[in-house]
């Protein structure tokens, strides 16, 4: 077991990108020092730890610059051959001159083995004084190495030598010499390009690297790149550019590539290497390396095997093409030829890729990162993750656009020209009869005949004997089964969960249960499943898989399932595919039911051996079954049976022959399939979950009149709909990328389970044995095969049940809790306290598990005062809206009476609990959140806040969003939410303005501009890997991060997610500490932890694992008065916390008193135990988890298997690394823009008065706006300014986030481009872009703004001459603006203002669109999402109101395009459509219009 909980292979990286590139091949050192120009604008993307000066990493990658490196070398006393047929080698030595020596020897001896002529050696002149102190004690010796090989080859022949040597050498060089640890590196290894990188900050690589200063060094291209890491730890490795691509984004999927690619290096073999050239490259990909640098390996090897680099970029980062019915036949059939060969290396990814005579750029299918290009008259193309970070003469730029998802540009240097997508792709796809082989080889499943006669009928015969044997309970049958059947939906529950984790539990527990489902936050964004469902595909496949570096017909040779649930219809067709190429083998899982020792591993090596066996003879599908369980032999759990089987033909180098399809009992709900999917079946037979459907239904719980087929289709629809949720928190898109990819935390087994069933898996606290699953396995089928009448167990998991599992929460504890608080009974409470702090006899948590170390006590009167730790306290995030006004309300004011926080949600606050009371009290929640819906979220609510949390995650849910049903959205709350009443509101899953890492810098500077004294708090769920984002989050800047059990409380959530997703707060607490002390971070945050906290010992322990403050959500609504029905997502909570019901919020009884009580009681619990262990004041006590040990406890011999001591280490660090907050942030805010702008609104902030003034505006300059908003909301309020009363001119190109925040009376004109996230919160302001006046381009054909305008706008104004990125006006609320194009996503989730669209609108327009207008050409009507809008013809008020805007348009940027449309207006009307959301239109009609209106 390792020390500590950190975890290197879970840290992160994002970064920016760009490059220079002269089409026509003319070198110059223009082309270098331009692109070094534009990566030193784009530092802010980049990022820095401890050590201001030691950058994350930065670089360029050139051609070899032949005629200068000929000169030097010549100096240094050996001649390079002609340009092209030698290789040069950037080479990063040990330092260690030892080390370098013999790395050195080692290096020309395997030289002369691959028959390569050394020519010599080079150091690469540097200036030492330019990197920070932490990149030098780490830095390597730099030193360039020139070889030719004998044959004299030169082109790719000479490329793929020198990939062998590289590889080869790499690997040999790092293992055969002890001490070199992986310190031996090759930037790069070609006889075409070269890369200067390092751990660098962007505006070191010129100074430091001498070369790259020297004007005679050329290059016709260049691509740049700067990198913001998760951790700190200084390796020069990691920086980009790698050899082939420059990539900013994250590959969500890679432990699933990572782990397909064990299996397919067995296979490969290629007419470009020889057997052994194939040996010396493997492996190909390393679970050590970063998701980038694999990415680059896998390019490498399949261009160099013969494939073009469009090619290879298709194949491994294809678009979304299921779903697309506008495809083109030829490249359709592209991908679903490669789909057979290769899963999508998925995720958010912008990508620049070369071979030094091309080059590309890609995005992702979903357009998750930006990508701007530039081509000018003078043959020059210029990418760049931003716009302005290389400024161009306007009047030079031909074209300006943007790379959108999942699209291409290809510059190719040898023809001169450069070829946009439909061209590039057309030359790859039309290479090969694609569409030919696979209409030949492939088999649809679902159009083979159905079986007229089934194997295996389904049957309700015994059915709850097989339901025990199988561990089913009447609360699942219930809750689970029937909802799903019935609805086609899973199943919502609320409140979060307070049952034991799966190994302290002891009843008996599915295998899955020990399984923890991971998600994205921060590095990568979830999905939406549901309104983005068109990136995203279920698409399965069984059969034998072919050698990827090869292509023909019987690659495509599999049989194709459009998704996993099989019916037995299903299987038995699979069974029965012989005649067609398909040998379906299928092997008993089950182990004898004697009880003896090892029958459980036994069985599983018997079962791996049969797998082998069977594949050796011919099958190529094999069935997992357990259909055949009987008294004397009890089932293997599938999951632990695929598993085993999975690695054990990997380890045999031969899993791709055969698919694994599972036939199983025991799944029945979506996390089972997620676990047995994810761990390598293609495919799962749930078919005594499709015999307990017909079951309920015979016994009238589900409804006569559904048939068979209905009641079954809706069991595959919810499963379906429950694993695209899986996948999307993950920021998955398709089924087979997750397939294998075992995105899993394991809790509770131990280690000899995991090497054999779920090797690579993160295990970190250990667990049970195979017989002590066996146990679990035994309980329930003695109790099924010993009794004559079988009695389910009653479950009691999602409500509590007298005879079933334990909670926290429960009848006694709430009682004496709610009367505690009530009487302000401090015994009473201590009464309470003892009932959840002894778990001796029932663990319901890890902390139950703890015990403090006797410790010298101190007097209490020693300890600080209560008063100083209740201002450590805060509440959790409940929104107005999920609770009652009253609830709300009551938690705010009882915080603000103590000095500590209360939390306003996402939900926005009434501006009216802003003033304090005439009683004193105040009902101002000192925390504001902001989270993906931005309700709510203006200047004026942003400055009336001392706190403002980002919530990235939500513990019941991660990576999940959340609805406010249309019913619960009355009045008040639409008014608050600036949304209208009556119509539902989306809260999206990821955050559109966070897709990485520097976006969350991004947000936290947007914010800190738009208050610049209030703490910037990031709320992260607790998973494995969490301490390397908290470390990326301190390196953002926020102050405050806090750690959210996944336990926590929630409105609403899928029962699956509550239970399955995320992990104890104590695991992911100990685990940020740990991470941030050992990084240098921790002193300039504040921790803080929640979830479920409930007593003053739970308050200690949090704080000796690294918590200097913590949130209590769920036992404060009990003390107002919750009695946990767990029906809040119902709107029917009969105390009136949960609800909107006017007559039940009058139930309500909770007190401010009262909840003042309870956290007076939490502060003196805690002041007891600090005074027993001799703690005086909390910084002294935090993280001092060495006070902690693990309790003896006899109670379930499966807790003695767990190994607590990775959550009690202490990081051992000098006295100088501070393990509490103690420094404050830089913002840099000093010199930013806003300042000048502030200045010159003098006489309006003052006075009111009309001010106007010009600036000149950079990329560099962002979030423009947002602070001078805050000075007007100081003074103003939200009521801002009278119109136009601050008219600001810009002249550039504007940075992120301008006029974000924008407040009333504000009017900003920009004359140039503006960058993403522009207009963000507008808050009443009005922004008006048009192009530099030099341009020669047409506005209405080329971008001008970047990707998420408008996110979140609550009001005001914008009228843009040119065309925006994706998911323009996303979460809109109440702006009104006018575009002349647009990309993908637009107006998705919008809820009022109005959008006039005069371009093309890009797919899945108005998806989640609740309420607002868009217009838009009627010719693009098929790009919009129909599920929640109308498209309806133009009415007159929509005649008019066009015109209206058309003609504001033209008299504000000019617009040809407005003028040319106003100019023939009695046709040109007749082209627009009215895109109407159905539930905004149903609530116009039945309000009176008038009103309505005010809402939008």
């Amino acid at each position: 077991m390792s020390k500590g909980l950190y975890i290197k292979e879970l840290e992160h990286d994002a970064c920016g990108i760009g490059a220079v590139v002269n089409v026509k091949n003319k070198k110059s050192h223009e082309t270098i020092s331009d692109a070094l120009f534009m990566l030193s604008n784009m530092e802010h993307r980049g990022g820095r730890g401890s050590d201001p000066k030691t950058g994350d990493g930065a670089g360029i990658l050139i051609q070899i610059p032949h005629d200068f490196l000929s000169k030097v070398t010549a100096i240094l006393g050996f001649e390079l051959p002609e340009a092209g047929t030698y290789g040069l080698g950037m080479t990063f030595f040990p330092s260690n001159p030892q080390l370098h020596k013999k790395s050195k020897s080692l290096l020309n001896k395997i030289l002369k083995e691959l028959d390569f002529e050394l020519l010599g050696y080079r150091d690469v002149p540097v200036v030492m004084t330019v990197p920070g102190s932490g990149a030098l004690e780490v830095m390597p010796k730099i030193e360039q190495v020139f070889v030719k090989h004998a044959s004299g080859i030169s082109g790719i022949e000479l490329e793929r030598k020198l990939y062998v040597l590289r590889n080869y050498a790499s690997r040999r060089i790092n293992t055969e010499i002890p001490g070199v640890n992986s310190g031996f590196y090759f930037a790069s290894f070609s006889s075409s390009t070269v890369i200067y990188k390092g751990q660098l900050r962007t505006d070191q690589v010129l100074p430091f690297y001498k070369d790259l200063q020297n004007k005679h060094i050329t290059s016709a291209l260049a691509i740049v790149h700067s990198r913001f890491s998760t951790n700190t730890f200084p390796n020069w490795r990691l920086a980009q550019p790698f050899r082939y691509i420059s990539h900013n984004g994250e590959i969500n999927t890679i432990r699933g590539n990572l782990n397909k690619m064990q299996s397919k290096e067995y296979l490969m073999k290629s007419a470009n290497f020889t057997d052994e050239e194939i040996s010396m490259l493997m492996p190909v990909t390393n679970h050590a390396f970063s998701d980038s640098a694999n990415l680059d390996a896998m390019v490498e090897l399949l261009t160099l095997s013969g494939r073009s680099l469009p090619h290879v970029m298709m194949m491994l980062v294809p678009e979304a093409w299921q779903d697309n019915q506008t495809m083109d036949r030829n490249r359709k059939a592209f991908y679903k030829f490669h789909a057979a060969l290769m899963e999508p290396w998925d995720g958010p990814a912008a990508l620049l890729f070369t071979d030094g005579k091309t080059l590309g750029a890609t995005l992702d299918r979903n357009g998750l990162r930006p990508l701007r290009y530039f081509i000018t008259n003078d043959d020059r193309l210029i990418l760049s993750s931003e716009a302005g970070a290389l400024p161009i003469r306007e009047a030079s730029i031909s074209q300006k656009g943007r790379i959108s998802p999942g699209r291409m540009l290809l510059a190719d240097l040898d023809k001169g020209r450069i070829q946009f997508d439909d061209e590039a792709k057309a030359a790859v796809c039309d290479n090969k009869p694609y569409e030919e082989w696979i209409n030949n080889e492939r088999l649809k499943l679902r159009l083979i005949p159905q079986p007229e006669k089934l194997q295996y009928p389904y049957t309700t015969d015994a059915i709850k004997k097989r339901q025990m044997v199988f561990g089913y309970t009447s609360e699942e049958l219930k809750i689970i089964l029937t909802p799903m059947a019935q609805t086609g939906y899973e199943p919502l529950g609320s409140m979060g969960a307070d049952t034991p984790l799966a190994v302290l539990s002891t009843q008996s527990q599915h295998i899955s249960n020990y399984f923890k489902q991971l998600f994205a936050q921060v590095s990568n964004p979830p999905i939406d499943p549901i309104r983005e469902r068109l990136v995203m595909s279920l698409f399965t496949r069984i059969g034998e898989s072919f050698n990827i570096l090869t292509e023909s017909p019987q690659h495509t040779k599999q049989i194709h399932i459009s998704q996993p649930v099989l019916l037995n219809e299903d299987i038995e067709k699979i069974r029965n595919l012989e005649e067609k190429g398909y040998k379906a083998k299928t092997l008993q899982i089950q182990f004898q039911a004697d009880h003896a020792p090892g029958r459980l591993i036994q069985a599983l090596d018997e079962l791996c051996a049969l797998a082998e066996q069977a594949i050796y003879d011919g099958a190529n599908v094999l069935i997992l079954s357990d259909r055949h369980t009987d008294a004397g032999n009890a089932p293997i759990p599938s999951l632990i049976a695929t598993g085993a089987v999975h690695h054990h033909l990997v380890k045999r180098k031969i899993r791709t022959k055969a698919g694994i399809v599972v036939e199983a009992g025991d799944i029945r709900e979506t996390h089972h399939f997620a676990t047995v999917i994810g761990y390598g079946a293609s495919a799962v037979n749930p078919y005594l979950a499709l015999e307990s459907i017909l079951d309920l239904q015979k016994k009238g719980l589900l409804p006569e009149s559904m048939t068979q087929e209905q009641l079954f289709h809706n069991y595959q629809e919810a499963i379906d709909k429950g694993l695209l949720k899986v996948l999307s928190k993950m920021g998955i898109s398709t089924l087979q990328s997750y397939q294998a990819a075992q995105i899993f935390e394991a809790l509770g087994l131990g280690p000899e389970v995991i090497e054999k069933c779920f090797k690579g898996t993160i295990s970190r606290i250990s667990g049970i044995s195979f017989d002590q699953l066996a146990e679990e396995v035994l309980v329930r089928h003695r109790a099924a095969y010993q009794t004559d009448q079988p009695l389910l167990e009653v479950g009691g998991v999602y409500q509590w049940k007298r005879r079933g599992e334990k909670h926290l929460f429960n009848p006694e504890t709430i009682h004496l809790l709610q009367k505690s608080t009530q009487n302000n009974d401090y015994k009473l409470y201590k009464k309470f306290a003892q009932k959840i702090n002894d778990q001796s006899k029932d663990a319901l948590t890890l902390r139950g598990l703890f015990e403090f170390k006797k410790s010298p006590s101190i007097p209490l009167d020693e300890v600080e005062p209560i008063e100083n730790i209740l201002k450590r306290f805060a509440t959790g995030a409940m929104s107005f809206g999920s609770i009652s006004h009253e609830a709300h309300s009551t938690l705010a004011i009882a915080m603000n009476r103590i000095g500590a926080k209360s939390n306003s949600g996402e939900g926005g606050e009434d501006e009216i609990r802003f003033a304090k009371k005439e009683n004193g009290d105040w009902e101002r929640s000192t925390i504001k959140q902001v989270a993906s819906g931005r309700f709510g979220v203006t200047s004026n609510y942003l400055t009336n806040a001392t706190e403002l949390q980002i919530k990235m995650a939500q513990g019941a849910k991660p990576g999940e969003g959340g609805q406010l049903p249309g019913h619960k959205v009355d009045e008040w709350i639409g008014k608050v939410r600036h949304s209208t009443p009556g119509v539902g509101l989306i809260s999206p899953p990821p955050h559109h303005d966070i897709y990485s890492i520097e976006d969350l810098a991004q947000l936290i500077y947007d914010l800190k501009n738009a208050n610049r004294k209030a703490r910037i708090n990031v709320k992260l769920v607790s998973q494995a890997g969490v301490g390397t984002v908290a470390a990326g989050v301190a390196k953002a800047n926020a102050d405050v991060i806090l750690i959210a059990g996944a336990d926590g409380g929630t409105g609403a959530s899928p029962l699956s997610s509550i239970r399955h997703a995320g992990l104890p707060w104590e695991l992911g607490l100990s685990e940020a500490h740990q991470t941030l002390v050992k990084n240098n971070l921790r002193n300039r945050i504040v921790l803080q932890t929640d979830g479920q906290l409930r007593t003053g010992r739970d308050l200690a322990i949090a704080t000796l694992l690294g918590a200097e403050e913590w949130g209590i959500s769920t036992a404060a609504l009990v003390v107002e008065g919750c009695i946990m029905m767990r029906k809040c997502h119902m709107n029917t909570c009969p105390v009136g916390i949960a609800t909107q019901n006017p007559e039940l919020r009058k139930l309500f009884t909770g007190n401010p008193d009262h909840v003042v009580n309870y956290f007076r009681f939490l502060a003196e619990d805690l002041r007891e135990i600090m005074a027993c262990l001799g703690f005086r004041t909390i910084d002294e006590m935090v993280g001092q988890s060495t006070v902690l040990k693990a309790a003896t406890i006899h109670g379930h011999d499966k807790w003695d298997k767990v190994d607590l001591s990775p959550i009690f280490h202490k990081v051992e660090v000098p006295d100088h690394v501070g393990i509490y907050k103690q420094i404050d942030q830089d913002f840099e805010l000093k010199h930013v823009l806003d300042r000048a702008l502030i200045k010159a609104a003098g006489p309006a902030l003052e006075q009111a008065c009309e001010v106007k003034a010009e600036f000149t505006i950079k990329n560099v300059d962002r979030t423009v706006g947002a602070m001078l908003s805050n000075e007007i909301s100081k003074i103003y309020g939200s009521a801002g300014l009278p119109e136009d009363t601050i008219q600001f001119g810009f002249h550039g190109s504007a940075g992120q986030t301008f006029g974000g925040f924008l407040t009333k009376g504000v009017t900003f004109t920009l004359e140039g481009e503006a960058n993403d996230y522009f207009g963000k919160g507008l808050s009443g302001g009005k922004i008006i872009v048009y192009p530099d006046r030099n341009a020669h381009f047409d506005p209405e054909k080329n971008i001008i703004l970047g990707n998420v305008a408008f996110y979140g706008a609550t009001s005001g104004s914008a009228y843009i001459n040119g065309k925006g990125g994706e998911r323009f006006g996303v979460r809109n609320s109440g702006v009104k603006a006018v575009v002349e194009g647009i990309g993908d996503h637009g107006c998705e989730y919008m809820t009022g203002g109005q959008m006039l669209i005069l371009g093309e609108i890009g797919r899945n327009f108005a998806a989640g669109m609740s309420g607002g207008t868009a217009y838009i050409y009627k010719e693009y009507e098929s790009l919009v999402n129909p599920e929640m809008v109308d498209l309806d013809p133009l009415e007159e008020d929509d005649q008019l109101e066009i015109y209206v805007q058309l003609n504001k348009h033209v008299e504000y940027t000019g617009s040809r395009l407005a003028t040319e449309i106003l100019k023939d207006w009695e046709n040109k009307k007749n082209a627009f459509i009215k895109v109407f959301p159905r539930d905004y239109k149903a609530v116009m009609k039945k309000n009176a219009l008038g009103k309505s209106k005010s809402f939008v």
